[in-house]
C-alpha cells in the first residue's frame, strides 16, 4: 500500500502508486526547449562588432597552467610572488595567533573565580 500527505485532511491516506512518487500533485516534465548556453558576454552587439567578437577577458587558463607546472622548487601555493607570500603568512601569522589566544582563554576559564 502507498500512502501521501492529503493537504486537505492534514492527514497520510492511502494513494495509487503514480500519486505517492509525486506529491502534491506535481508531475515532472521536460522543458520544452533547452536553455542557450552563454560562455561570455560579449562587450559588443553582433550586428556593432561585424565579424570578431570581442570578450571582457582573454583565457588565461594556458599562462596559469605554465606558471603552475614548472618545475622549479617553489611549492604551488606561493608561485604567484609577493600577493601569495603575503597570503599565507598573513595566514599563518593568525592562526599561530588564534591557537594562543585558544590557549589563553582556556587558562583562564580553568582558574577558580574569587567570590
Amino acid at each position: 500500500m502507498y500512502y501521501k500527505f492529503s493537504g486537505f485532511t492534514q492527514r497520510l491516506t492511502g494513494s495509487a502508486p503514480a500519486n505517492a512518487y509525486s506529491p502534491q500533485g506535481l508531475r515532472p516534465g521536460v522543458p520544452s526547449e533547452a536553455p542557450t548556453m552563454v560562455f561570455a558576454s560579449p562587450t559588443k552587439l553582433v550586428s556593432e562588432a561585424g565579424a570578431t567578437v570581442e570578450y571582457l577577458g582573454g583565457n588565461k587558463v594556458p599562462d596559469f597552467q605554465r606558471l603552475f607546472q614548472t618545475s622549479d622548487g617553489v611549492p604551488v601555493h606561493l608561485k604567484r610572488g609577493i600577493p601569495d607570500r603575503l597570503l599565507y603568512r598573513t595566514t599563518m601569522a593568525l592562526t599561530v595567533g588564534g591557537a594562543l589566544y585558544c590557549l589563553m582563554a582556556l587558562y583562564i576559564a580553568s582558574q577558580p573565580s574569587n567570590k
